[in-house]
């Protein structure tokens, strides 16, 4: 009786111990606003960082870039999750920011 007791103590502290290490590996999500926007266009053309401009490119959400394009570190005052994680650059005017490694639009601004 004892041994199922502990053998069922035990069962129950590794599987409490898994569902805790995976709710810890969830993923972040940035939520980007107007403001850091304004702040890529200032840092960019202090910089003076070029627009890659070709009208047939229409960098969207969802759109990966292709390697013509340069992508440059987020400034460090733009405050973000993860920021090493994410690049932006300016396509026709319009600045967006990159996944670096799947190079992924993943939110533009107007």
């Amino acid at each position: 009786m004892r041994k199922t007791l502990l053998s069922i103590v035990t069962a129950s502290v590794l599987l409490a111990g898994a569902g805790l290490a995976s709710a810890q590996s969830t993923t972040t999500t940035t939520t980007w606003t107007t403001d850091q926007g304004t702040v890529i266009r200032a840092y960019s053309t202090s910089k003076q960082y070029g627009s890659f401009t070709d009208p047939a490119l229409n960098a969207n959400v969802g759109t990966v870039l292709p390697g013509t394009v340069t992508l440059y570190p987020l400034p460090d005052t733009l405050k973000v999750p993860e920021p090493d994680r994410y690049s932006y650059t300016i396509i026709n005017g319009r600045p967006v920011a990159v996944e670096r490694t799947s190079r992924k639009v993943i939110y533009t601004w107007e």
